[in-house]
C-alpha cells in the first residue's frame, strides 16, 4: 500500500511538473509569435508598380494612430486621422500609386477631420490621379468625402444616409430623481450649459440658440462642399434630406446625380482593373494606410513635433471599469511630456493638435501653464480638429498661433461645479439614519446625510466664481484682450471656427498642414521634418495592459443592451473620479 501510495504521488508530481513547462514553453512561443506578428505589421512595404491606394471609410477614427497588439492579432484594422492624411499625401507624390479606391461605409468622425481627409483628396486629384469611391450604406461623413471622388459607385441595394444633421439630447433629473438622486451645480455663464442635462428636464434657449448654429454650420459647410463636388444645387439637396431619400429605390440615387452608377463589388473591382489597364485574372496592387503612410513615432535629427491630446481632460487616468472612457488627455502625463520636449534639442518647434470638450479646470491650468513654460524655449502651434472647448480651449489660449478647421467648436470659455446629493437616497429610500459630531458649523461639509446649507452653496459658488476668472485672465492673457473683451465672448458660449476667427478667439483657419507649416516658419525651418508625439506604447506594455482592453470590450456591449439607460449608470460611475470644478462642454453632437 505504501508503495502504491509513493507511485501515486510521483505520477502527480511528474504531471503537475510537465503542465508547468509546457506552460512555459507555450507562453515564450506565443510570446516570440506577438512579437513577430508586431514587427512584421510595423514594417513598411514595397509600393509595386501600378498600385492602388485603399482608404477604409467604415468605423470611429481616432485622432492619432493607435496601434494595438491585440488588434494585430485579431487582423482588425485602426482607423486614424494622422495616417489617413499622412497616407493621402505620400500616394501624390509616389509614382507607383495610380489612384485612390474609397470604400466608404458607416464612418463617425469629427467634421473637422472629414473637411482635411476631403481636402487632402481634392489635392491628391491635381497630380492627375484618379480616385474611385464605392459603398453599400454611406453615413453622412463617408459620402461627404467620397464626393470627392472622380466617379461614385453604389450597390444596387445601396443607401445614402442623407437625411441632414440632428440628434436629442436626453435629460436624466427626474430619471435620477426615482432614485431619490440629484446634483448640485454651480456655474457661471449664460450659455453654460453643461449641467443642464442632470438639473433640467428640457433644452435651455441659450443652449437651443448655440447648438443649432453650429449644426446648421457643420450641414451648410457639407451642402457647399457635395453641391460643388457633384454639381447639385443646394437646394435640391435639401430637398432631397427633407424627403429621406435614403429610404428610396436606388435607382432614384443615381437619377438625382448623388452617384454615377449602381454596381455589385466584383463589378466595381473589374472597373479598377480596366482602369489599371490588366487582365481580369489579375490581381489589384492593393497598398493600406499603414503601408503607405509607415511609422512616424521616431525621427532622426532636428523636427517640429506633432503632440496628439484628445479626449476628455483629466487629474490623473481613471481606473479601469466597465465604464471606462476612450483617450484622455491626463494632465500629469501631458505636462511631463511637453517638459520632455522642451528639453529636447532636436525639437524645433511644436503642434500640439488638440481634440476635446475640456474637463478638469485643475488640470487645465497645470496644462496651460506647461505651455507657457514651452513658448518661452520653442515656438507653440495649436492645431484645433473637432474641439478645442472649454477646457479644450483653455490649454489652447496661450499657444503662439491658433490654427482651427472652419467646423471646429471652440469658446465655451466659463466653469460649472458639480456636486451629488444622495441625501434622499439614503435617508428616504434606504431608511439610513445619521448623527454628526463637529467642532464648527462646515466640519461636515458635504456629509451624505443632509443636502448642502445655503450657506455653503454661496461658498461653492463663490470658488466656481474665481475658477471663471482665472479662466478669462488666461484667455485675456494669451490673446492680448482686455477681461471685458473676453466677457463678451465667453459666457460658456460655444463657437464655430468659421465665427470665432471674426472674434479673435483663434488666428487662421485650416488643417494641421497649416499648423504645422506656421510652426516652421516660427522656428525658420525651411526644409522641416515631422514626428508624432506622444510615443505609442511597446508591445509589453500593451501585452500587461490586455485587461484594459477587456473592460473597453465590456463597455462597448453595456452601451448596446443598456442603451439611453446606460448614460445615467456611467455618469454615476464618473462622478466619483471626476473633479468637482469642470471647464467642459456636457455634449458634443458626432456626426454618424
Amino acid at each position: 500500500k505504501i508503495k502504491r501510495m509513493k507511485d501515486f504521488f510521483k505520477n502527480v508530481f511528474a504531471n503537475m511538473l510537465g503542465m508547468f513547462l509546457f506552460g512555459i514553453v507555450m507562453s515564450i512561443i506565443g510570446i516570440i509569435c506577438v512579437i513577430g506578428i508586431a514587427v512584421s505589421s510595423s514594417t513598411k512595404n514595397d509600393i509595386k508598380d501600378n498600385s492602388v491606394l485603399v482608404l477604409k471609410l467604415d468605423g470611429q477614427m481616432t485622432e492619432q494612430s493607435e496601434d494595438n497588439i491585440m488588434n494585430s492579432i485579431n487582423d482588425i484594422t485602426g482607423l486614424s486621422f494622422e495616417k489617413t492624411v499622412k497616407a493621402i499625401h505620400e500616394a501624390k507624390n509616389n509614382k507607383n500609386i495610380k489612384g485612390i479606391y474609397i470604400e466608404a461605409g458607416q464612418l463617425g468622425a469629427d467634421l473637422a477631420q472629414a473637411e482635411e481627409i476631403q481636402n487632402a483628396l481634392l489635392d491628391f486629384r491635381k497630380s492627375g490621379k484618379w480616385i474611385v469611391a464605392y459603398g453599400e450604406q454611406f453615413s453622412l461623413l463617408s459620402y461627404y468625402i467620397a464626393s470627392s471622388a472622380d466617379k461614385i459607385y453604389m450597390n444596387k441595394e445601396g443607401m445614402i444616409n442623407w437625411i441632414g444633421i440632428g440628434g436629442e439630447k436626453v435629460y436624466y433629473k427626474n430619471l435620477l430623481a426615482k432614485f431619490g438622486i440629484k446634483f448640485v451645480t454651480t456655474k457661471v455663464g449664460k450659455y453654460k450649459s453643461a449641467v443642464e442635462t442632470l438639473t433640467a428636464d428640457n433644452m435651455s434657449d441659450a443652449d437651443r440658440e448655440q447648438t443649432e448654429r453650429y449644426i446648421n454650420g457643420w450641414w451648410n459647410t457639407i451642402l457647399n462642399t457635395v453641391s460643388k463636388n457633384r454639381d447639385i444645387s443646394k437646394d435640391s439637396l435639401n430637398a432631397y434630406a427633407d424627403r429621406a431619400i435614403m429610404l428610396e429605390d436606388a435607382q432614384n440615387i443615381v437619377k438625382y446625380k448623388m452617384v454615377d452608377s449602381l454596381m455589385y463589388n466584383d463589378e466595381v473591382k473589374s472597373k479598377i482593373k480596366q482602369m489599371l489597364s490588366i487582365d481580369k485574372d489579375e490581381s489589384v496592387n492593393q497598398v493600406s494606410v499603414d503601408d503607405m503612410a509607415g511609422d512616424n513615432s521616431t525621427s532622426i535629427g532636428k523636427h517640429i513635433a506633432v503632440y496628439y491630446a484628445y479626449g476628455d481632460i483629466v487629474d490623473k487616468a481613471s481606473p479601469q471599469s466597465v465604464f471606462s472612457e476612450g483617450h484622455q488627455i491626463v494632465g500629469k502625463d501631458m505636462c511631463k511630456d511637453l517638459e520632455d520636449l522642451a528639453n529636447d534639442d532636436d525639437v524645433e518647434a511644436v503642434v500640439i493638435r488638440i481634440n476635446s470638450g475640456g474637463g478638469s479646470a485643475y488640470a487645465s491650468e497645470q496644462i496651460w501653464h506647461q505651455i507657457s513654460e514651452l513658448k518661452k524655449v520653442k515656438p507653440v502651434v495649436v492645431s484645433m480638429s473637432g474641439a478645442a472647448a472649454s477646457g479644450g480651449y483653455y490649454i489652447s489660449s496661450n499657444a503662439n498661433w491658433i490654427v482651427a478647421d472652419p467646423s471646429t467648436i471652440t469658446g465655451s470659455i466659463g466653469i460649472f461645479g458639480m456636486f451629488e446629493d444622495m441625501s434622499e437616497l439614503y435617508t428616504k429610500k434606504l431608511g439610513i439614519n445619521y448623527s454628526e459630531v463637529k467642532t464648527n458649523r462646515n466640519s461636515v461639509f458635504g456629509a451624505s446625510g443632509h443636502p448642502f446649507t445655503q450657506e455653503q452653496m454661496g461658498l461653492l459658488q463663490n470658488n466656481v466664481n474665481h475658477g471663471y476668472l482665472i479662466f478669462k485672465k488666461r484667455v485675456a492673457e494669451g490673446r492680448h484682450m482686455s477681461i471685458d473683451q473676453v466677457e463678451n465672448i465667453a459666457q460658456g458660449r460655444v463657437w464655430l471656427g468659421e465665427d470665432a476667427i471674426k472674434i479673435k478667439l483663434v488666428d487662421e483657419l485650416g488643417g494641421l498642414d497649416k499648423a504645422i507649416a506656421k510652426a516652421a516658419k516660427l522656428a525658420k525651418d525651411n526644409d522641416y521634418k515631422t514626428c508624432s508625439y506622444p510615443a505609442q506604447k511597446s508591445i509589453f506594455e500593451q501585452i500587461l495592459n490586455t485587461e484594459q482592453n477587456d473592460y473597453n470590450n465590456l463597455d462597448e456591449h453595456l452601451q448596446m443592451l443598456l442603451g439611453e439607460y446606460y448614460e445615467p449608470f456611467k455618469i454615476i460611475s464618473d462622478f466619483k473620479n471626476m473633479d468637482k470644478v469642470q471647464a467642459r462642454m456636457q455634449y458634443i453632437i458626432k456626426i454618424k
